[in-house]
């Protein structure tokens, strides 16, 4: 999709290449914030700080002398400034959707942002670099019910749409992964790869129903699971006054005295989900709101690589569907 956005800014980058995350937060724009680490880890390739990440994780290989250039890349030259061809040519356009949790327990965050921001942020992300390739990409947020759904396309000014969504605050109250899932099931009737983003705070019994439907339609499922790193290590200063995000509930506690139990039961229900994504066929990545967003986009694209798209050589016939 073509812009006019201004260049975005430089964020802080870290010694080993990546954006610093609270720089980034600083942007205000979801689209910028995206395009910072999409075009960030297009450039960023070839001097790359994932130890066995290869070039050729998408449809792509580099360009070597000899090779037709009839299926060099442009686009990929001039955001990347080297060479690539078209290792193979998509039968069909992947359709994707992104789910994003929008309930009251993502608006925690003990790092300057909130575990919602962060996932709208990594949700722009996915569908700037989808739409860049060519995908159509639609959009689900909700909490207790459906709030925003955009159909899965690829067109002018769809993108923008997708992003303006995603900037509206949330304003969900409980969590409720079951009903919104369901409904998704019922809405998305041909068959493409979801990319659900929530911290997953669900009861598992409801989470298997509702993936297992998922499953049975035949959708690809990615799950990213958003954690506050104080979520994962409990680490507040002494006993304090702690109050339930959806509940209100309050309750006293010293986070010393059931920072294992805590951590087990936490650790239990991770593994859960895990092994139930497992099962089912979907990929599962847990990502730490403190961590840079190209790590989250990079496991996304190195399992992707693994699991290959359905696309077929130059020249052959497609594959019957």
């Amino acid at each position: 999709m073509t812009t006019s956005s201004p260049t975005p800014p430089a964020p802080t980058r870290r010694r080993d290449g990546l954006v610093d995350v609270p720089a980034l937060m600083a942007i205000r724009s979801l689209e910028l914030r995206a395009r910072v680490v999409v075009e960030g880890f297009w450039n960023g390739l070839h001097r790359s700080p994932y130890h066995g990440f290869s070039v050729e994780f998408t449809e792509y290989r580099q360009y070597s002398p000899g090779d037709d250039t009839r299926y060099l890349d442009w686009r990929l030259f001039a955001r990347s400034d080297r060479y690539y061809l078209k290792k193979f040519e998509d039968e069909t356009n992947l359709r994707g959707h992104l789910l994003v949790d929008q309930s009251r327990s993502m608006g925690y965050g003990s790092t300057g942002y909130t575990k919602s921001e962060y996932a709208r942020t990594l949700a722009a992300t996915l569908a700037w670099f989808l739409n860049g390739q060519g995908d159509a990409v639609g959009l689900f947020t909700f909490a207790e019910r459906i709030r925003d759904y955009l159909p899965a396309r690829h067109r002018h000014g769809h993108l923008r749409q997708l992003m303006l969504a995603l900037e509206k605050e949330p304003e969900g109250r409980a969590t409720n992964l079951g009903e919104p899932l369901r409904r998704v099931a019922e809405l998305v009737r041909k068959r493409g790869l979801l990319l659900l983003i929530s911290d997953l705070f669900a009861p598992i019994d409801e989470l298997e129903q509702q993936l297992g439907r998922l499953s049975a339609a035949g959708h690809d499922l990615v799950v990213f699971q958003v954690l506050d790193p104080n979520e994962l290590a409990l680490d507040f200063p002494g006993a304090m006054l702690f109050q339930d995000v959806e509940s209100r509930k309050e309750i006293y506690l010293d986070p010393a005295m059931v920072r294992s139990e805590y951590q087990a039961k936490l650790q239990r229900h991770g593994g859960a989900v895990a092994d139930l994504c497992h099962q089912l066929g979907f990929a599962f990545h847990r990502v730490v709101t403190s961590e840079p967003l190209e790590l989250a986009l990079h496991d996304f694209l190195r399992q992707r690589n693994r699991r290959g798209r359905r696309v077929r050589r130059h020249g052959q016939p497609a594959s019957p569907s």
